[in-house]
């Protein structure tokens, strides 16, 4: 029994390989967060957030003891309009932000969704009371621009999803507390010259990062600049189901909060989406069963390290999309 659940655990671990824990002291990371940046109607700028809380330890974490609080998200100064989208994690709003007052499981991660606004023209003073793996900003092409100042940014990357486009800023390896500012300007735009010198570049010189010929349907250009951006240790498929799950999620808490009767009415489904849930669930079930077979075969020395640890990861990234789609149907 003790043998299937670390199998399970294992299969929850998805985005951030075993070493990269090791390195970080705390018992709580932020492996991944994700903030979608706009304008709204009446002119201020919303920040639609999406982190991932990463209990490192194996023990159930309930806090440091010293208050109630179990996770602390501190906001910046002059936010407003707080929307706490999760209501299976108690919460409650403190003059700096928000505390969480739900435990968190062993080994697990939790998903904070959260939104709110700051005023037009004020500088966004960002702190995270954690350390964060990997930040990511998005911003749709034609509403805006970010300048950072006090943190090393890379440089925006324009990528299509489903059918729009949206400059992605990433930053990695965060250290807790340590605060940095960030401009949004929705009238000026980043220069896609920039961008396209750099592709040019990477084409014409004699170091380019690719070296495995692209199938037909794919840009050559876009997957040299997938292979020198930051993120080209994550499989781009699986990373771009991610980013269009955050981003679908980010538009549909902000029409929520406008709309909320209209989305209740949209989250009972039909008759379709219940068959289309059920299909998920038993795929989920089959690659459990998948990585549960595969690590008794590997216990019973059938299979090397290696080629169980490749499997281990193609399990992973498969139960990723599985669990990303059917979070649209339980959220």
């Amino acid at each position: 029994m003790i043998k299937k659940i670390t199998v399970l655990l294992l299969g929850l671990m998805l985005l951030i390989p075993l070493n990269g824990l090791a390195a970080s002291d705390s018992k709580i990371i932020i492996d991944m967060q994700y903030i979608v940046i706009g304008p709204s109607e009446d002119g201020s700028t919303y920040l639609n957030n999406r982190g991932f809380y990463l209990n490192t330890t194996a023990d159930e974490y309930k806090g440091d003891g010293k208050s109630e609080a179990v996770l602390n998200v501190t906001l910046p100064k002059g936010a407003k309009d707080l929307d706490f989208s999760e209501n299976k994690i108690a919460s409650k709003q403190v003059d700096t932000g928000f505390i969480t007052t739900t435990p968190i499981p062993g080994d697990q991660r939790i998903e904070l969704p959260y939104s709110y606004r700051i005023e037009k023209g004020k500088d966004i003073n960002l702190s995270f009371d954690y350390t964060v793996k990997s930040l990511i900003f998005l911003v749709e092409e034609g509403k805006g621009s970010l300048e950072m100042s006090g943190i090393q940014a890379v440089s925006p990357e324009l990528l299509n999803m489903d059918g729009k486009n949206f400059w992605i800023y990433t930053i990695e390896d965060i250290q807790a507390n340590s605060p940095f500012s960030l401009v949004y300007n929705k009238d000026v735009q980043p220069a896609k010259k920039d961008t396209e010198q750099k592709q040019t570049t990477s084409e014409n010189g004699a170091n380019s990062a690719v070296t495995h010929t692209a199938p037909a349907f794919h840009n050559p250009g876009h997957l040299r600049m997938w292979a020198q951006s930051p993120l080209h240790r994550f499989n781009p498929h699986v990373f771009l189901i991610i980013i269009g799950a955050i981003l679908i999620a980010g538009i549909s808490y902000f029409a929520y909060f406008r709309r909320k009767a209209r989305l209740e009415e949209e989250r009972l489904g039909a008759d379709k989406e219940e068959k289309a849930f059920k299909q998920l669930m038993a795929k989920q079930k089959a690659i459990m069963d998948k990585i549960i077979e595969l690590e008794e075969t590997f216990g019973d020395g059938k299979l090397s390290e290696t080629e169980y640890h490749a499997k281990l990861a193609a399990y992973k990234q498969h139960l990723v999309q599985v669990k990303l789609n059917l979070r649209n149907f339980i959220e």
